[in-house]
């Protein structure tokens, strides 16, 4: 069996892991997305959200010439020879109970909770692996146009535990390329973490907002006093 994935499971704040199968904290229960390993800058302490707000580029968004073939994925992951793409290895990784691994990266068994919606998923074919800030939002937000292996890294960046994701494929169909001022997960308790996370993941990326997706943030703040964020600019 392929072990778990450890670079995804360096942080040791509260995010990184799914939890076991237990009530969903209170809304206004601490939250506070998880760092990534540790590079050559080192790891960053931790922001409180309004100010993680505050660092965010301000820009009008841009579609026109959208694709998404501009974002190559899935890669060959970050084990070239456990013949597993970035997709099935981060479903690995965020496994509750791991699954049973065969030739060509097949998944049998195995369960895992989609944070979306506080469901339990016990079939690895009803899950995506959702970009956390979409592919869409990321050409509408970047802020002088990315070379092609800059978006392939974002597209398989498994060096942060935020910017893929496991969740069930309803929830993300339901998503979709929508920001926070758009959408916002079924589950309520969920809504201080994935506020800390879209910010985390935007600022490591360096990607801008607009003004409804601010406003919508700052609102989602106000609910959450507790919250930081901590993140490291990709490379």
């Amino acid at each position: 069996m392929i072990k778990n994935l450890t670079l995804r499971g360096l942080p040791a704040l509260a995010l990184c892991a799914l939890p076991i199968l237990v009530a969903p904290a209170a809304h206004s229960a601490p939250a506070a997305t998880p760092a990534p390993a540790a590079g050559p800058a080192g790891l960053r302490a931790p922001v409180p959200l309004f100010e993680a707000i505050d660092r965010l580029p301000v820009a009008a968004e841009h579609r026109e010439g959208y694709s998404r073939t501009l974002y190559k994925h899935w890669n060959k992951g970050l084990i070239s020879s456990d013949g597993c793409d970035t997709r099935r290895e981060v479903i690995l990784a965020e496994a509750v109970e791991a699954p049973q691994v065969a030739a060509g990266c097949k998944l049998t068994g195995g369960s895992w909770r989609s944070p979306y919606d506080n469901l339990v998923v016990t079939d690895a074919g009803r899950l995506d692996v959702d970009h956390f800030v979409p592919l869409a939002e990321v050409y509408d937000s970047e802020q002088s146009p990315w070379s092609a292996a800059r978006r392939e890294a974002y597209a398989n960046d498994q060096n942060s535990p935020d910017t893929l994701i496991a969740v069930s494929a309803a929830s993300n169909r339901s998503k979709a390329d929508k920001d926070p001022a758009e959408w916002l997960p079924s589950d309520g308790s969920y809504h201080c973490s994935y506020a800390a996370q879209w910010v985390g993941t935007k600022l490591r990326w360096d990607l801008a907002a607009d003004e409804a997706e601010v406003q919508a943030l700052l609102g989602l703040a106000e609910d959450c006093p507790a919250t930081t964020v901590v993140y490291e600019p990709a490379p």
